[in-house]
């Protein structure tokens, strides 16, 4: 193929984030269409985007000889009817995270790619990040000496929308925003999870309190992994001070920082504040804007040199399987063993 044709299913945030890339920036690649079910959605994204083609439903666009990728940036729900649909249609696929809502919906999504030898890429772009690939090979030169605990936190400054309420269907801000901590943790300890031991609360939204007694929009996790090291995770939503996204891997001999929430290097700090003061990074989609065009950079390279994904659908169904235990933990308020899962 010249180029690799590639449709967006999802028009939102992310969606119009993977579109832009594929349109401008990614070589070998060429954006066909995109699918939004709002008729007026997908055909405000092809005017932004510079193209004609649109769909409101997705299984004609698997139909679609000049398509030959897809990009998964819908609600988790339909992931794996998308996903399972795409790779019986021979379309490689780019899945934002969270994979699916359970573990056995991501088992069917990795069987389908692998049956019908399609590429399926996890949507981390954490681990295409500069700063993150080079905290990786600090770490794994031995620098900080052995690895001990790896501590990871995402807060969002929006408030949960509120289909996220009901944590049953849609598994909390545990997937919503702590999947790509997840995955940072099982990245830096080359490891999985063993156990974890996870406690949640409600502070920010009152209004879900009385329906969905079990939602909670502030999270925090300690784990343990099966190589012997530990870890912690914190996450938030509607924090509305910044998008604030920070990693520690903390070793024997010393520790690695990744990430920061001034949006420059330029601090100023005057006697009339107490904590100083300077712009902050307001959105994920400003911090990783080099990552994920590195993410889908990769897709294609992975596509037309028939190899593995950096990232793959295992990725993926690991992180779907930590959180399913984090939330029975939150739920049970007990240590939840990953071999029991």
């Amino acid at each position: 193929m010249s180029k690799v044709g590639i449709c967006v299913i999802g028009s939102g945030r992310a969606g119009m984030i993977h579109a832009a890339n594929f349109a401008k920036n990614v070589p070998d690649a060429k954006l066909v269409a995109m699918v939004d079910p709002v008729e007026q959605v997908a055909r405000d994204a092809c005017a932004e985007l510079g193209i004609s083609k649109y769909y409101t439903d997705y299984k004609p666009a698997l139909a679609d000889d000049e398509i030959n990728a897809v990009v998964i940036v819908t609600p988790t729900k339909f992931h794996v009817d998308i996903a399972t649909d795409a790779a019986k249609a021979g379309k490689h696929i780019l899945c934002e995270k969270p994979m699916a809502i359970t573990v056995a919906e991501c088992r069917a999504m990795n069987t389908a790619a692998a049956e019908h030898k399609v590429a399926l890429q996890m949507g981390f772009m954490r681990r295409f990040d500069a700063g993150f690939i080079q905290a990786k090979e600090i770490v794994d030169s031995g620098a900080i000496g052995d690895v001990v605990m790896v501590r990871s936190n995402t807060r969002g400054p929006s408030v949960p929308q509120p289909w996220m309420y009901d944590i049953r269907k849609s598994n909390g801000p545990l997937a919503e925003v702590n999947s790509h901590d997840i995955d940072t943790l099982r990245w830096f300890t080359g490891s999985e999870f063993s156990n974890i031991y996870a406690i949640g609360g409600n502070y920010r939204s009152p209004e879900a309190s009385a329906e969905f007694p079990d939602f909670y929009d502030n999270v925090v996790v300690a784990a343990g992994f099966e190589n012997g090291m530990q870890g912690m995770i914190d996450g938030a939503q509607g924090v509305g001070y910044a998008y604030d996204s920070r990693v520690e891997v903390l070793g024997t001999k010393g520790c690695v920082y990744i990430g920061r929430i001034n949006d420059n290097a330029v601090v100023t700090c005057t006697a009339d504040t107490q904590h100083g003061k300077y712009p902050l990074v307001d959105s994920w989609r400003k911090l990783f804007v080099q990552a994920y065009l590195a993410e889908d950079i990769a897709f294609v390279e992975c596509i037309i040199g028939s190899t593995a994904p950096k990232v793959t659908g295992y990725d993926g169904e690991m992180a779907v399987k930590v959180v399913a235990a984090g939330n029975l933990s939150i739920i049970e308020k007990r240590i939840v063993y990953l071999d029991s899962m």
